[in-house]
């Protein structure tokens, strides 16, 4: 009965160390879990530092009670090519996530929708990229075929906004809650040639594109503006991978 006992007892103690080394493992694993996971890197881009500007005028100002950098395009700008480029970032896949604001600019023409946006995967100089961005005053249009295109997914120079709609309408564009003027977070997230976007921190995205026209390529991030905005950008916060 004794030895029964001590034999008893010695599983009891093995049980526990093991519990223990189990415990032990798991702790390592977690932590080298929480080495694995990424921090997002945040880019001060509201004074406009070391940005390269592309047919845009940059200031930094106070919008809606937040720093901000203000873009409006220069006047020789081409369509689709008003863009601020952060020039030490080489993106391939990962997450964009940015705060923005558009508004038509004062002057504008009634087409003007506030076109605001982020292009990712750009060649030197902007001469090349892809693109999410919203029309915000589509939002809370009257006319349902213009609440269709609230959102849109571009590759310039190739494949602009006209030729998508014309060649697969629906497709590259849709609906989704917008607010002209009012802060809109934007987030981005881009495996090889699938990215979607997802809006005020949607569990769902918004717009989701599977053949990203330029293929799998790397390259800048680059603050987006279209013809006839004024833009505010703030927060912007990357996860490459």
């Amino acid at each position: 009965m004794e030895g029964r006992a001590k034999n008893r007892g010695r599983r009891v103690v093995v049980s526990i160390r093991m519990i223990q080394r189990l415990l032990a493992a798991g702790g390592i694993i977690a932590l080298s879990i929480a080495a694995d996971a990424q921090e997002p890197r945040r880019i001060p881009v509201e004074n406009g530092a070391k940005l390269e500007f592309v047919h845009v005028v940059p200031n930094t100002v106070t919008y809606n009670g937040r720093q901000a950098l203000r873009l409006v395009e220069t006047r020789d700008a081409p369509a689709g090519n008003a863009i601020a480029l952060l020039p030490d970032l080489d993106f391939k896949d990962g997450t964009i996530e940015v705060e923005v604001a558009g508004r038509p600019a004062d002057g504008s023409v009634d087409t003007a929708r506030g076109f605001v946006g982020i292009a990712f995967r750009s060649a030197a100089h902007g001469t090349a990229f892809d693109c999410f961005y919203i029309r915000p005053t589509n939002g809370r249009a009257d006319d349902q075929l213009r609440r269709n295109h609230s959102t849109q997914y571009v590759s310039e120079p190739d494949f602009p906004w006209q030729r998508l709609r014309s060649e697969t309408p629906g497709v590259y564009e849709s609906y989704v809650d917008l607010e002209a003027g009012a802060w809109t977070r934007l987030q981005i997230e881009v495996s090889g040639a699938h990215a979607r976007l997802f809006v005020n921190g949607a569990a769902q995205p918004a717009l989701v594109v599977n053949d990203l026209k330029r293929g799998v390529t790397s390259g800048q991030i680059g603050l987006w503006i279209g013809v006839g905005t004024e833009a505010h950008f703030r927060n912007l916060q990357i996860i490459t991978r």
